[in-house]
């Protein structure tokens, strides 16, 4: 039987390897294709794909099978779960793969793209820049057709001109910047807030008017310093959680 393919990592050795391991594995599982196989190659094939040991694939694979990502069968292997749901908390620990994989698993539709005005509450982000271009795009869950956020993305426009419009219908923004040429992501820094559906907000994720949403904002980085750019994401407050894990040394 053919096993699934993950995508290739680069480690951040400032971060925990099997978080990083586990949130690559988890953005890849999520945006597999229909037809991909579900069948996970073994943990000595894994560990080596990913260059971490066998103890550190076990811990990753644990945290997937926990979130109900995965199911592991002795003497038959570790398969995907088809109908698995995006339920549990996510965890922030600074990987841009732990931002490709929040990002990863639901049918996208994207609303609407065009250069406009840089909004007044984004103007510190691109300092000298008249306009943005702007994607606002549609996320539903792939079981049930439920809206479950929706996303605006403010993009610098020298890299939005390399930006391929229907990428966005199967991929997260994080990860076609990430596979950009000439683009290198070097942070991303996350706020997430609770605050009151606004009407766009309440319509688009069929929500009562000023109801409890998630509001999470997204600065991404490159190596020279400059925000190439913003995604605010209102997240349905009835399906999403976000948890923080600090790690201490020593």
């Amino acid at each position: 039987m053919t096993a699934f393919a993950p995508d290739s990592l680069v480690l951040n050795r400032k971060l925990p390897l099997w978080y990083q391991v586990s949130q690559s594995l988890r953005a890849s599982i999520l945006g597999r294709r229909p037809d991909d196989p579900l069948r996970l190659p073994t943990e000595e094939q894994l560990a080596g794909h990913y260059g971490v040991s066998v103890l550190t694939m076990r811990q990753a694979l644990k945290e997937l099978e926990e979130e109900g990502l995965i199911s592991r069968h002795r003497r038959r292997g570790t398969f995907i779960e088809p109908g698995a749901r995006r339920g549990a908390p996510r965890r922030l620990l600074g990987s841009i793969d732990a931002i490709v994989a929040q990002q990863s698993g639901e049918l996208t539709t994207v609303l609407g793209h065009g250069p406009g005005p840089v909004p007044g509450e984004l103007a510190e982000f691109f300092p000298g820049l008249d306009e943005v271009m702007t994607y606002r795009r549609l996320r539903r869950d792939a079981e049930s057709g439920e809206p479950v956020n929706w996303a605006e993305n403010a993009v610098r426009p020298d890299v939005a001109a390399g930006i391929d419009v229907g990428d966005l219908a199967s991929r997260p923004m994080t990860r076609v910047l990430r596979d950009m040429p000439g683009v290198r992501i070097s942070r991303v820094t996350d706020t997430v807030e609770a605050r009151l559906a606004d009407p766009a907000t309440a319509e688009l994720l069929r929500v009562p008017l000023l109801s409890p949403i998630l509001h999470y904002t997204g600065v991404t980085y490159d190596e020279r310093g400059r925000v190439v750019d913003v995604a605010r994401i209102r997240y349905r407050g009835d399906r999403f959680a976000f948890s923080v894990t600090v790690e201490t040394e020593g």
